[in-house]
Parts: structure tokens; sequence; C-alpha cells
């Protein structure tokens, strides 16, 4: 690839339509596409988060059982799990334009046809399959277009990103109103042609990049499968990320699925209300962490070199403690705290979510990589809603929640093996001249 055809971020190359040398005007593409896909994965959010939202009307209008419901969202969490691989694959091999703009049409055409949806079966069809394939393949693709235009940015530019992650599971809370007034079905009506006019606008903006430096001419851009799996076989300290997210996802599919229900019955509040507490607090103060260890390791990093994986650690084992105190809170106040907290430190860690990895792995293979590791985080956060729905059966959904504490707990041990054994000697040069 020449030198010209590299998108590098801040460079000075035309839009398309405008004349060799011609200035270009407004925002620089490499933050208007942080625009763009910042509205991509609020959409993306939203639409799996109303779904959890409004479990109780859907289950008292379906006649589903908790069993049956947290079955919906393991099936959907396995289907992603299962196709995110591919996904990565393609955001490697395919313009991450179209993996992008196809994945948001299937998404919120599914998300739109759950509002028809009239049982288990069809639930599980449209919701669990449908959707959950087609979102599968926007965040592979995504952070790799990312990861190429912000070099120096690439940790802001990413909790920049993230943040869409909490303003569109909070936004969802919206869904809760208007299932409460209007009828859940008309939630998924609403969210779902969000989405497919947002696709218009991406259509029109998001550009097709070229591949990153070392990827080759067109055609020479796909890796191999096998070099990918070579590549990654060579650096442990990716099966130690990939165990970590793997915890984390539990959790965090464990807690979308079943804190607003338990805030719910638990604490006596009113549907609208529990899921917006139980999603507000929550990402509030995760937009907190996320900006500041975004901030703070981009400065850092040029001093120490292990500051992204030490931001992982800190978020995981701090954050600990407060999942336990959420389900174990004595008022609906003491709870909103803990989720607060929660929140934050759990911004702390996404803040370096996939920085951190990319500290390891050549960019050629990243979108490949960012695949695998969302593969095996949701394929193990798939057993989440199930799996608390039967604790809770034996105990209360309040301990379910609580017993969650461990997994992060352990999630956060295996990055500090990480830190001090495998890290140090898989980092790779880019890293090293801070880009």
């Amino acid at each position: 690839m020449a030198d010209s055809d590299r998108p590098i971020a801040g460079s000075a190359k035309p839009a398309p339509g405008l004349p060799v040398g011609a200035p270009r005007e407004g925002i620089p593409y490499p933050w208007e596409l942080i625009g763009l896909l910042w509205m991509v994965f609020f959409l993306h959010q939203a639409d799996r988060q109303i779904f959890n939202n409004l479990a109780r009307p859907i289950m008292d209008d379906l006649g589903l059982t908790k069993v049956q419901f947290g079955l919906i969202g393991s099936v959907f969490t396995a289907v992603y799990g299962l196709l995110v691989p591919l996904a990565g694959y393609a955001g490697d091999a395919l313009p991450r334009k179209r993996v992008i703009l196809v994945s948001l049409l299937v998404f919120s055409a599914a998300t739109l046809l759950t509002g028809f949806c009239t049982g288990l079966a069809s639930m599980i069809l449209v919701r669990a399959v449908a959707t959950g394939g087609g979102e599968a393949f926007y965040y592979p693709a995504a952070t790799s277009l990312i990861g190429q235009h912000h070099r120096r940015t690439r940790a802001m530019a990413l909790a920049i990103h993230q943040t869409a992650l909490y303003a569109g599971i909070v936004a969802s809370a919206l869904a809760a109103t208007i299932g409460v007034r209007y009828g859940w079905r008309n939630a998924f009506f609403l969210f779902g042609s969000l989405g497919l006019a947002m696709a218009v606008v991406v259509l029109k903006r998001l550009r097709d990049t070229p591949r990153p430096a070392g990827a080759g001419a067109a055609g020479a851009g796909r890796p191999p499968v096998g070099e990918v799996l070579r590549h990654l076989a060579r650096k442990p300290s990716v099966f130690l990320f990939s165990a970590a997210f793997a915890g984390q996802v539990f959790v965090n599919v464990g807690y979308l699925a079943w804190t607003p229900t338990f805030l719910h019955e638990r604490h006596g509040l009113a549907l609208d209300t529990a899921s917006f507490l139980a999603l507000f607090c929550h990402h509030a103060g995760a937009v907190a962490g996320v900006t500041i260890g975004g901030r703070l390791s981009d400065a850092w990093v040029r001093r120490r070199r292990y500051v992204r994986v030490e931001f992982e650690i800190a978020g995981l084992l701090l954050g600990a403690p407060f999942i336990g105190w959420v389900g174990g809170a004595v008022g609906p106040a003491s709870c909103c705290v803990a989720l607060a907290a929660f929140g934050f430190f759990r911004g702390v860690y996404d803040s370096n979510l996939f920085a951190a990895p990319f500290d390891v792995i050549e960019p050629r293979f990243r979108s490949s990589a960012v695949g695998l590791l969302l593969s095996c985080a949701f394929v193990v956060g798939a057993a989440a809603p199930a799996a608390l729905a039967w604790l809770a059966g034996r105990l209360d959904l309040g301990a379910a929640i609580s017993s969650m504490a461990a997994v992060y707990a352990i999630a956060g041990l295996a990055l500090v093996a990480a830190r001090f054994t495998t890290f140090p000697k898989d980092r790779i040069a880019e890293s090293e001249a801070g880009i």
C-alpha cells in the first residue's frame, strides 16, 4: 500500500469528491468516524437492553417463566459468541464499511420484528438468533477502524466509543416507560426504526478505509485463519486477557439481565423507575471511570509501559466488592450507590478493554483477535441469565447477583498473572514507539 493511501489520524487527505490539495473543513475524519460509530454502537446496545428492561410485561404477556426468559437471553449471547469470530475475520477480510452497515441493518430489522413475536419459539428465532447474529458483526470491524485511525489517541478514542454502550443502555430505560404506557411491542418498533434510519447516514458518511499498513494490496489483506491463530498462539497474554474478559462479560450480562427486575421485586420500585435506576446509576459511574481511565492511561503509557493492563486490573479487583453490595443492599438508595461504584470501576476496566490487548497484537490481526476474544467472552457470558435465574430459585435474586463478585475477582487475578509473567515479553514494537 502506498504511503499516500494509508489513513493516518490527523491526515490532510481530502474527502472523496474534493480536488487534491483542497483544504478539509469541519471535524477531522478520525473524529467524525468516532461520532458515526458512537451512534451505531448506541443503537446496538439500546436494542440489546430493551428486552431486559421489559422482562415483566413480556413474561406476563407471553406466559414465560423466569427460566424461559433467561433462556432467550442465553441463546442470544451464545449466538453472538459463536458468530463473532467469523465477524472478526470478516472485519479483516471485507470492506469494514460494508460489514458495519450490514450489521446495523440486520440487528435493527430484527429488533423491529421482535415486536411481532408471540411466544418462546418466535422470540428465540427473531430476538436471540437474528438480533444476536446481526449485532455480532459490528464490534470487531469498528474497533479495527478506530485502532487504525487513532494511534497516539487510541485509548481515548476507544473510551469515547465505549461511552456509547453506557448511553445506549441508559437510554433503553425509555423502553420501560413506553412498555408501561403504550405496550412493550411499541418499544421494539421505535428502536428498530431508529436503527434503519441511522443506516442511511452510515451509507453516506462512513468511508471504505484501506487496510492497515502491512496488510498488503487489495486481496492480500485477508490474513489466513491459520496465520491468525499462529500469531495469537504465540501470545500467552491473549489467553489471560480472554479469561479476564470472559469473567467481566459474565458479570455484565447477568447484571443487565436481572438487576432491573431485582430493583422492581426486592425494593418495590415501579418497573420504569427500576429500569432507569439500575442502568443510569451504574453507567453514570462507568462514564466517569472510562473517561478518567482513557485519559490517564494515554498520558502515562510513555512513562509506564504496563499502565493499560494495570488499569484493567484495578477496575476488576476494586469493582468486585461493590457487586456484592448491590445484591445485599438494604434499600434502593444504598443499592444505587453500590451500582455507581461498581460502574465506575467497570469503566476503568473498559477504558483499556482492547487498548491493552492491542499492545500485544499486530495491527493486521486485530479485528480477528477482537472477534475471538468476544467469542470466548460471550460464550461464557451466555450462561449468566439462565444461571442466575436458576440460582435465584434456590436462594434469592439478591444472593445470585452478589455471587458474581467472585467472578470479577478471579478475572482480575488472571490479569495480575499476565502483568507479571507474559505481558512484558508479548508487547509489540508498535507499543514501544507509543503509537
